[in-house]
């Protein structure tokens, strides 16, 4: 898929049934070691402030404009008319794919009791999907043994996609660690794997298209939110406004 460069994130440009198609395409080759990111402004920010987590997520294969602001930024600074592509909805999508083209997918992330709502959510609702299996990470770095396990029991599982529920920086930057290491496609899931499988609710549907998402889950979890909204929403409209006033005197 085509990329365009945001400020410092390169995103992948089409429908959203095209992602979703590629994806799944993805799937079909023999031993593809891929990862996918799934943008929003915090991820924006951080490939701002750090060049070497800005490559970790530029070297993926796919990066999806999950938030409505940086399709407001395609189009304010390149006149690139994109829609949405949620990592809330590519899930469950993907999921349905998954089931109905029998693909093996495997949950890296999250609590044991994350994991296990997972695995009864997708066989009440996802009945016949191959479930290869789910691995709950401890708080803390890896022994390079452990590693080592962790990489050969989701090889061995027969896994096609791993959604990675980590976390942004976290998550792209395990991504982007597997490749070449890992024989599937990753797909780095953030928020949505509490919202599937109904932990958490998301926002109207009027607010995601206002791209005010945000702002409702701010509202849910304001103390652990209020400080990252604030910087990284502030730092994102100072970089867009100082790339309109550079591109407008470059010209």
């Amino acid at each position: 898929m085509r990329k365009h460069t945001l400020v410092s994130i390169d995103l992948s440009l089409g429908s959203y049934t095209n992602f979703v198609d590629r994806i799944i395409s993805l799937t079909s080759k023999d031993k593809c070691s891929e990862y996918i990111c799934v943008a929003n402004v915090h991820m924006l920010v951080e490939t701002y402030r750090n060049q070497a987590f800005a490559k970790a997520v530029n070297n993926s294969i796919i990066t999806t404009p999950d938030g409505v602001p940086l399709t407001w930024g395609l189009k304010w600074l390149h006149g690139i008319r994109q829609e949405r592509v949620s990592g809330m909805d590519l899930l469950p999508d993907l999921l349905s794919m998954a089931s109905q083209h029998k693909i093996p997918i495997f949950f890296y992330g999250g609590t044991e009791e994350m994991l296990t709502q997972t695995r009864d959510h997708v066989a009440k609702f996802y009945s016949g999907i191959p479930f290869a299996g789910t691995y709950s990470p401890p708080f803390r770095v890896l022994t390079p043994d452990e590693e080592q396990k962790v990489i050969s029991s989701i090889n061995t599982s027969g896994a096609k996609i791993v959604f990675v529920s980590l976390g942004c920086p976290k998550q792209e930057r395990w991504m982007a660690a597997m490749k070449d290491k890992i024989n599937a496609v990753m797909v780095g899931i953030g928020a949505a794997l509490p919202v599937l499988v109904g932990e958490q609710t998301r926002a109207p549907r009027w607010m995601q298209k206002s791209g005010l998402e945000w702002s409702y889950r701010l509202f849910k979890e304001p103390k652990r939110l209020f400080k990252r909204y604030l910087i990284t929403n502030s730092i994102f409209l100072y970089v867009l406004i100082k790339e309109k006033i550079w591109k407008k005197y470059e010209l």
